[in-house]
């Protein structure tokens, strides 16, 4: 797949349910406004692949019909939301390539309206003042196959209700001693129709509000009026709402809005072996168990940006997989599979040994070095060429010889000439082992009529290597990752502790691995594909002036591609 045609995929047009209801609304004029979605994160955590999915669909909806899109922090929980958070998801978002412009809202600079239409809602007898416990609550409440019971206080006067509601305001209670309910069917078999809680008293700073409010709205009430201030006609959502979309509808009409947004909701995305709930990221990150929220083997767009991915192949891998009614579950390959295809023709291709072995040519001079030219792409000559240096000593991959080998090995043995990439080909004349007859150098001599680019006089090597030079090699490091999780089940088993779940293969680090000179000024974030061993970027958290540390985006085997039928 070639790069132009890769970037058109990105942009390629899904038809999908949720773009026929935005149709259908257009033509039948249901919106005197233009169509205007939202993504409305919460400010407790980084975003992950299943946020981009999300905001994916609705910017792209936004897009596609010339309206507008909100980034909308649902800030109403002072006991979780920070600072930190609401600039990582706009510095997020906008590395993804879903820049909200000016388009940033915060649902607690409404926090003044929200309690306004809360004393509405008193006035019409449609909401009252509880005080239950928590506990209590969630007993009156019933269950899924029980009905819930009114509560004692649910009959007190409107005055009464607006006094209160109005002392709760002012801190005249305790955080907890009272609540705003709606007042709508206790005996509903939909358990969030249950009078449930509007506002809440919280005696907590707000990150954005300070001390100005000690009374706090709930994101079921505070939602669908955020989405109404601010002219949202399409609020769209994962699955797990829809049973909330009721109480989202009874809010907009018990307050008589005029054209009020509708919920619509689309099924949730998850992908194997990868961690993706909110509350599991956090206990990974507060535990230790990860190298912080940008750790390159969790699924935030900041350990992705880290570990290699580009925006390009998560909007691309976004658009292959679609949207779905229902929930789904991707295999994370396919996502590689997307990242591979992106870096393919983008990354320079450089040579580096990740378990390196001694080799001396025995009849090249022993002060000599030459230049050879080798190209940064083999399929891209716009790429151009470096040069590379080789003398008497090189580095190649432990892996590349085998002693005794097996029948069918192909690379460097005892009777095995091989071709070393862009330089000469070279035979075996003597091992080297140390006290543990562990191998440690290879003799070995060059033919120099073999040089890369002469005839071989139909000479045919068994393989042709990779290597660097010895004495003008970068001593550096990688890392490599495979799944956090690798075992399904043991994720689902919430009994076992992360030490138990997490995969111990998930990270390797080699500390000795040798690169080529060139690569000595890379940059953060630079990519490269590694000949014969994969993609990789420069670690834009741990390198330093001193030490370059690799990270492996995806090794160069797609195994999404082998299996797709």
């Amino acid at each position: 797949m070639g790069k132009e045609e890769f970037d058109n995929t990105v942009e390629k047009e899904q038809s999908s349910f949720l773009q026929r209801i935005v149709e259908k609304d257009l033509k039948e004029g249901t919106y005197s406004r233009e169509v205007c979605t939202r993504f409305p994160p919460e400010p407790n955590g980084y975003l992950h692949i299943g946020s981009a999915y999300a905001i994916n669909i609705s910017y792209n909806i936004a897009k596609k019909y010339g309206g507008k899109f909100n980034l909308r922090f649902d800030d109403t929980n002072p006991l979780k939301e920070d600072i930190e958070y609401v600039d990582a998801i706009i510095e997020d978002m906008k590395w993804a390539g879903f820049d909200p412009g000016d388009r940033i809202f915060y649902g607690s600079d409404y926090f003044q309206q929200l309690y306004d239409y809360a004393v509405v809602l008193i006035e019409k007898g449609k909401a009252y003042v509880c005080d239950l416990s928590a506990e209590e609550i969630r007993q009156y409440r019933g269950t899924l196959t029980e009905t819930g019971k009114n509560s004692p206080y649910r009959n007190r006067s409107i005055e009464d209700n607006l006094d209160l509601f109005k002392r709760m305001k002012a801190g005249e209670f305790k955080t907890g001693e009272k609540v705003l309910r709606a007042k709508i069917d206790m005996k509903s078999p939909n358990i969030n129709l249950r009078d449930p809680i509007i506002f809440r008293i919280l005696h907590e700073n707000h990150y954005r509000q300070g001390d100005q409010w000690c009374i706090y709205p709930m994101y079921d009430y505070a939602h669908p009026l955020q989405d109404a201030i601010e002219g949202v006609t399409h609020s769209l959502c994962s699955i797990e709402f829809k049973d909330h979309r009721p109480l989202y509808n009874w809010t907009l009409e018990e307050l008589e809005l005029e054209e009020p947004p509708k919920q619509r909701e689309f099924g949730r995305m998850n992908l194997t072996g990868v961690v993706t709930s909110k509350r599991y990221l956090r206990e990974l990150v507060a535990g230790g168990y990860v190298d912080g929220w940008d750790d390159p083997r969790l699924p935030t767009l900041r350990g992705m940006r880290r570990r290699g991915y580009t925006p390009e192949s998560i909007k691309h891998f976004l658009g292959e997989i679609g949207i779905s009614k229902d929930e789904s579950t991707v295999d994370v390959s396919m996502l590689e599979h997307s990242v591979r295809e992106d870096l393919r023709d983008r990354a320079p291709s450089m040579m580096a040994v990740l378990n390196p072995l001694k080799v001396v040519i025995e009849n090249y001079p022993e002060e000599e070095n030459e230049l050879l030219e080798v190209q940064n792409h083999p399929k891209d000559p716009a790429m151009g060429t470096r040069n590379i240096t080789f003398s008497r000593e090189i580095y190649i991959e432990k892996d590349d010889f085998k002693e005794n080998p097996e029948k069918g090995f192909k690379r460097f043995a005892p009777e095995h000439e091989v071709r070393l990439r862009g330089a000469y080909f070279i035979k075996l004349t003597e091992v080297i082992k140390d006290e543990k007859g562990e191998i440690i150098e290879l003799r070995c001599t060059y033919d120099p009529e073999t040089k890369s680019g002469s005839g071989f006089a139909g000479r045919k090597p068994k393989a042709t290597i990779h290597w660097v030079d010895a004495k003008n090699c970068v001593n550096s490091e990688a890392r490599l990752y495979e799944k956090l999780i690798d075992d399904e089940e043991l994720l689902k088993d919430k009994t076992l502790s992360w030490e138990r779940r997490i995969n111990p293969e998930s990270l390797k680090i080699l500390e000795d691995i040798k690169i080529e000179k060139a690569l000595e000024g890379a940059k953060k974030e630079e990519k490269f594909q590694f000949i014969r061993q994969g993609f990789y970027t420069v670690d834009n958290k741990h390198t330093t002036e001193d030490k370059l540390i690799f990270n492996r985006i995806v090794p160069l085997k797609d195994s999404w591609k082998k299996g797709k039928k």
